[in-house]
């Protein structure tokens, strides 16, 4: 009507894809190169949510200036102290790795935010963050959180041979990635084996943690684990390719999806950016650390991507160079497509 505001919704291309890591001790360059991953191959904006030591908060700050303007613009950034909303702040600290029990608490800490992707600092993306956002739309009515599974076969799993506690499915789940529709989580009583009538997600936790504590060995995975073995209907399970670790490879290739599509999060767990054991996750690692950002995506991370993975052949995972190459080699031709039509589009014009 006349003098009516009209509103307009956001359309989905400027809407935020809310990210968040936990980053404490020595994490800081592995949490940056993460956020490079991301900010490398998707096309919409995304939203940082950082949990961090009030030690590593400034240099946070000023390695993110640092990049260049281009890439700055698409995304904005929040830099969280670590906090527990409940029980014990000490016991909770250090509960598996330093911090890692802060992403228990997201739902409570951000209340404005719908919905994130959660991810360890030690996770690369290799396709645009978008792709695996889109699961969101495909979660049913009752689901609010999606991870993949800790391991495809049973018999060689780690929670089929060791766990003493209740466990998701038939070999557990990996939390190294997942999806959170925080909405649901807050508004949800969840199934348990302490109260008969359901508690809500932070009444859940502490009670939880006093009851597994000494059953537990994979800290706040552990926990989640068992609220979806009583609630196993509020989770999607995502394929391996979308939470890809060594496990999955140096065995012997035991991830489907990976060996059709390609990986699409790479989660080098055990440490082995750091280290020798795997070359292939390193390498990847070192590439995308090295990229100068507006270099030649082919000729800078690529082709040097390419050479680095001659000299791992001698592993199980360096066998297998095209289940690493498949997705990133197409998003670099989605982002060169990309930039080209944008250019030859603007010139066009004149």
């Amino acid at each position: 009507k006349p003098g009516e505001q009209k509103h307009a919704k956001e359309p989905s291309s400027l809407q935020c894809m809310h990210l968040a890591v936990v980053a404490c001790g020595d994490r800081l360059e592995e949490t940056l190169i993460m956020l490079k991953s991301a900010v490398l191959f998707s096309n919409r904006r995304l939203c940082f949510h950082i949990f961090a030591e009030d030690s590593l908060k400034t240099e946070f700050e000023k390695k993110l200036k640092e990049w260049p303007s281009s890439y700055t613009k698409k995304f904005e950034s929040n830099i969280y102290p670590i906090t527990f909303s409940v029980g014990n702040a000490q016991e909770w600290k250090k509960l598996f790795k330093p911090c890692a029990a802060q992403r228990l608490f997201l739902p409570v800490i951000l209340k404005d935010v719908d919905s994130l992707l959660y991810v360890d600092t030690d996770v690369l993306f290799l396709r645009p963050i978008e792709d695996i956002w889109h699961v969101l739309g495909e979660f049913n009515s009752s689901q609010l959180a999606a991870m993949a599974p800790e391991h495809e076969i049973p018999k060689i799993g780690w929670y089929s041979r060791f766990a003493r506690h209740p466990y998701y499915g038939s070999t557990g789940l990996n939390s190294g990635v997942m999806l959170m529709n925080l909405t649901r989580i807050r508004g949800t009583h969840f199934k348990n084996s302490m109260i008969p009538g359901g508690l809500t997600w932070e009444e859940m936790l502490y009670p939880l943690y006093q009851k597994y504590k000494n059953y537990i060995t994979w800290g706040d995975q552990d926990l989640l684990n068992i609220i979806f073995y009583f609630n196993p209907e509020c989770l999607y399970v995502f394929p391996c390719q979308w939470n890809y670790r060594p496990d999955h490879c140096m065995y012997g290739s035991n991830c489907r999806g990976a060996e059709e599509e390609g990986v699409s999060i790479l989660h080098g767990n055990r440490g082995v950016y750091h280290d020798d054991k795997q070359p292939t996750f390193k390498a990847l690692y070192e590439v995308i650390r090295d990229f100068p950002f507006e270099d030649n995506l082919f000729q800078s991370l690529y082709y040097p991507l390419q050479s680095k993975f001659l000299d791992t052949v001698h592993t199980l995972c360096g066998r297998i160079p095209q289940v690493f190459l498949k997705q990133i080699e197409k998003t670099m031709k989605k982002v060169y497509e990309n930039r080209v039509i944008v250019y030859l589009g603007a010139n066009h014009r004149y």
